[in-house]
Parts: structure tokens; C-alpha cells; sequence
């Protein structure tokens, strides 16, 4: 009797992301898909020309492990420039194929059996899954999503001696929220004692509004010392199917990351890389988007003025949070369903960005789509 291999499973209790489910079940009911965090509209003509120059020219082989040099060399370039902090193109940058595999070797290559790492819920869904790949134990602390605050008081409490890295987002996904530079500066004296490592999730770093600094970790130089940060290119550029992120840090902690890396990832796309290295030499693009997304996110926020929805503070991202406290008691996954299936308008649940059952009654709204799409979906939500 044929028998198959038993696989012990590391995720017993997962299933299929609810980004994935969102997705598939607003195709399934011909919903518009306000789920899933990626654009509809393109990325830069420009960009995209560049591409595929670079693809007819041959640079279509593997990049160098480290990146295409050109790439680090202009992403050096931006962060000196914007957050007056040096990073060596050689030695402390690396192009990976997407922010999300950045995040997951970064958290491997800095945790081990019996390790902790603290994660500010709610959270991006990757973090968790790649600390307890890398045999540690997650350690949560919950923000107010009315305040949208982080309590660093309640964030030193769970700090022990197997505290081996705290994972920090700004701007946040899914809330909105942003880091302030207070925070920055609470942070940097909680871990300038200690042997942690801060693992910074910065990818929505240029979708930030109303005249506010994106405050990167890169801003602090106390802090830089302990920290990998995270980009992504995919965000900045429309681009998310590429795929394509980077990560920075100080020498000792990149030489760890690369030695994980090279074995998992090993290079990202090659022609994409020399596109963006040529396109990032003319620095325009970057500085519109705060100017763009805050077109989108007015706009939307407009359009559900007159809802029953009530819209929290977006400061950065391109999400926006609503409560539908005053219609509906369902928990935010069946509210999500429902209004999938019903009103034709599919969101993310707020409950999938936590560990433990979520009782809010939130959901995460994507507004990096066409003012045709917003319109439709706004129309459907002003009728629930």
C-alpha cells in the first residue's frame, strides 16, 4: 500500500494568507478589490522602458549577490540625502528579491532557538511566521487604534535577556500611522543598553502627508548602529509585482544577513536592477508621491465623508482604516466576507493583523487605485 511522507508541519494552524483569500474571494463575487495593498494603475513609462532596454542589451544573468552595484550606489546616494546618514554601497546594502524576503532573513539571521522578538500589533503578517521560523518566540504589545500610539513604557516591560530584536513599521501597515520623531528618541534609549536588534520595516517610507519627515531609523545614528532597515521598490514605484527590495545596516550586521541571504534568495532580477539604478538618477520621482497618494487619499476619504464608515487618521501608506462599529456587530473577518459577497467591495479584516482573536471592528481599505475604481468602491460603501 502506497503511503505518503508525514511532514510535520512548522504552521500547523495557518492557511492561505487573507490577502490571498480577500483576493480570491472579491474575483470570485466580481468585487472591487480594495483588499489587496497594490496599485491598478503602472509603474513610470520611463521605468518600464528602461527594463526592457536593459533586457534586450543582455542583462538578463545573475545580478552579484550584494546587488548590481550601480543600484546600491544611488540607493546610498537617496539616504545621504534624505536622512544625512552613510551607508557603504559595498558593505552595508543589499538588493533583495522583495522587502518581504529582506524581512524574513534579517529576523533569521539576528534570532535562534529560545530568542524573542517583540512585534507592535497589529502587524504585517510576515513577521511573526519568520521569527518562529528562526526558532524564537514572538512578543506582542498592542497599540490603541484610536490613538494609534505606540506605549513604549509597556514596550520596555517585555524586554528580558532573551529580547534579541524589536520589529518596528513606519509608515504603518495596516493602520496608517506613522512613527513621530519622539518615538524614534524613546526607542533609541530603550535599546542602546541592551543587545537588540531593530529590525525597521520602512517600505511605505515615501507615502507620507501633510507636510510631516518620514523618521527613519536611519535618522538616528544611535539607533542606526543597531538596526536593519527595509525598503521597498515595488511601493515606490507602482511596481509590486517585481518584486524588488533592499535592506540596510551597519557592516557587522549586513555580513550576517548576506550569509543567510545568499542561501535563500541569493540575487533579484538583474535588468530591473539596472533600470532602476539609471532611474533613480533624477530624483523627482520620490519627492512627488507624498503630493500623489495624498491626491488618492483625500479624495477617497471625500467620497466616504457621508458614509456610515467612520475614517481614522492616515498619516502615511497608502491604506485607510474604517470602523463599522455603528453598522454591523459581525467580527471584522465575517464583516469583510460579507461585504465581499453582498456590497461587492473587498477589504482586509483588522483581525488578521493580530495573534489572538481581535474583537475591533476595523477593516483596512486600499486607496493606490484609479479615482474610477475609488468611486465605484466608494459608492457601494456609502450604500452599506
Amino acid at each position: 500500500m502506497e503511503t505518503s511522507p508525514q511532514i510535520k508541519s512548522k504552521f500547523p494552524r495557518a492557511g492561505t494568507t487573507i490577502f490571498s483569500v480577500m483576493t480570491a474571494l472579491a474575483n470570485d463575487h466580481e468585487a472591487i478589490n480594495l483588499a489587496q495593498g497594490f496599485p491598478d494603475f503602472e509603474p513610470p513609462a520611463e521605468l518600464i522602458a528602461l527594463k526592457h532596454r536593459y533586457m534586450l542589451e543582455g542583462k538578463n544573468q545573475y545580478a552579484p549577490m550584494p546587488g548590481v552595484l550601480a543600484l546600491r550606489e544611488q540607493i546610498s546616494a537617496k539616504i545621504n540625502r534624505l536622512y544625512s546618514i552613510e551607508y557603504n554601497p559595498d558593505t552595508e546594502i543589499t538588493i533583495t528579491a522583495g522587502a518581504t524576503l529582506a524581512l524574513s532573513c534579517a529576523i533569521m539571521c539576528c534570532l535562534g532557538d529560545g530568542d524573542e522578538a517583540i512585534i507592535i500589533e497589529p502587524a504585517y503578517d510576515s513577521y511573526a511566521p519568520a521569527v518562529r521560523m528562526a526558532g524564537a518566540k514572538p512578543v506582542y504589545c498592542e497599540i490603541d487604534l484610536e490613538t494609534m500610539r505606540v506605549d513604549w513604557g509597556a514596550v520596555k516591560r517585555l524586554i528580558n535577556y532573551n529580547t534579541k530584536a524589536i520589529i518596528i513599521n513606519t509608515p504603518h501597515n495596516p493602520t496608517g500611522s506613522i512613527l513621530n520623531a519622539q518615538d524614534l528618541i524613546d526607542l533609541e534609549k530603550l535599546v542602546e543598553n541592551h543587545d537588540i536588534v531593530v529590525i525597521s520595516d520602512e517600505v511605505y517610507e515615501h507615502i507620507i502627508f501633510d507636510g510631516r519627515e518620514h523618521q527613519s531609523v536611519a535618522r538616528y545614528p544611535k539607533l542606526a548602529k543597531h538596526s536593519f532597515i527595509v525598503s521597498s521598490f515595488g511601493k515606490t514605484y507602482h511596481a509590486t509585482g517585481w518584486k524588488m527590495g533592499y535592506i540596510v545596516a551597519p557592516e557587522k550586521l549586513m555580513a550576517e544577513f548576506r550569509k543567510i541571504y545568499q542561501y535563500v534568495g541569493f540575487s533579484a532580477h538583474s535588468p530591473s536592477q539596472y533600470a532602476l539604478a539609471e532611474y533613480m538618477k533624477n530624483d523627482t520621482w520620490c519627492a512627488a508621491l507624498p503630493q500623489f497618494f495624498t491626491e488618492k487619499r483625500d479624495f477617497f476619504r471625500h467620497l466616504l465623508k457621508d458614509s456610515r464608515f467612520k475614517l481614522l487618521p492616515c498619516d502615511g501608506s497608502y491604506f485607510q482604516t474604517v470602523s463599522y462599529d455603528k453598522i454591523s456587530q459581525l467580527n471584522s473577518l465575517d464583516m469583510a466576507k460579507e461585504m465581499t459577497i453582498n456590497h461587492k467591495v473587498a477589504s482586509i479584516p483588522m483581525a488578521s493583523f493580530y495573534h489572538q482573536p481581535f474583537a475591533g471592528k476595523y477593516l483596512r481599505l486600499c486607496f493606490a487605485k484609479s479615482e474610477e475604481t475609488l468611486k465605484k468602491g466608494a459608492e457601494r460603501l456609502c450604500k452599506i
